[in-house]
């Protein structure tokens, strides 16, 4: 279920989302700009972090099944979490610079939202007080998901994708709105963090409750989805390249993201 979901987030993300925030700024504002050195900070480290956590274990021969040996685990999991807080250093405080809009339009700027502004214990509270729902909620709705798919006998990755719909509904309604109002930057840093916060969390901390609890974590991905990862994050590269996006760009990674919902359901 982890691998299927961060492999899922990845699709959905880099594929769906973005593609889609692009197609629809593309309908409204034809061409739309954003930050380069931001979207290529994003990229290379989901690149990074893709390739080493859900790749490597599939061609390593330390184990027959995917998964990391005791040491594997504990150097990965330590080297994903450090650049992901290297990348959080970044973006809030060396290189803030590379995250906001360059040129804002006047229409972007128009639309810009300026929420009240609050202390940081208030929204640590916030954040508590918003994550203890799906926390509570996470148990007895996976539970309620593996029943459908098995009787419905449906694909076991179903669930994956059903898991990161859910977790990534508000970043996706909120990079869809954004990309509308021809803030293509907003939508950038809600589309990629969401990936990049998923795996440099979801990969530490699950290989760590391995660890503790002695139990196999299988994280390497089957040779067809090595393919389409490989793929989307060539993708993202070349869309993400300095022009300016387009209604071509966000169709690409439309096709690909239906060509990976049809192989979850014909493997």
């Amino acid at each position: 279920m982890p691998r299927d979901t961060v492999y899922a987030v990845l699709m959905i993300v880099l594929n769906g989302m973005v593609g889609a925030a692009i197609v629809i700024g593309a309908l409204r504002h034809r061409q739309q700009q954003y930050n380069l050195q931001g979207a290529l900070a994003f990229l290379a480290v989901i690149s990074s972090l893709a390739v080493l956590s859900l790749v490597l274990p599939t061609f390593t021969h330390s184990t027959a099944n995917g998964s990391l040996t005791r040491l594997q685990a504990i150097v990965f999991g330590v080297l994903t979490a450090l650049l992901y807080v290297a990348f959080l250093g970044a973006q809030t405080v060396r290189h803030r610079s590379f995250f906001v809009e360059q040129q804002g339009s006047a229409e972007g700027a128009a639309h810009a939202v300026r929420g009240p502004k609050h202390s940081l214990a208030v929204h640590a509270v916030l954040l508590i007080l918003t994550l203890l729902p799906v926390v509570l909620l996470s148990k007895p709705l996976a539970r309620i998901i593996d029943y459908g798919i098995e009787e419905a006998g449906l694909p076991t990755a179903l669930g994956g994708i059903v898991i990161a719909l859910l977790v990534l509904a508000p970043e996706g309604l909120s990079a869809l709105q954004a990309a509308s109002r021809n803030q293509l930057q907003r939508a950038v840093n809600l589309s990629l963090g969401s990936a990049l916060s998923t795996i440099g969390l979801t990969i530490p901390t699950m290989l760590a409750l391995s660890l503790m609890f002695g139990i196999p974590l299988e994280i390497g991905l089957a040779p067809g989805e090595v393919v389409m990862l490989v793929l989307t994050l060539f993708i993202a590269k070349m869309t993400f390249s300095g022009a300016p996006t387009n209604f071509v760009l966000g169709s690409v990674h439309l096709l690909v993201f239906a060509g990976f919902i049809v192989l979850v359901f014909s493997p």
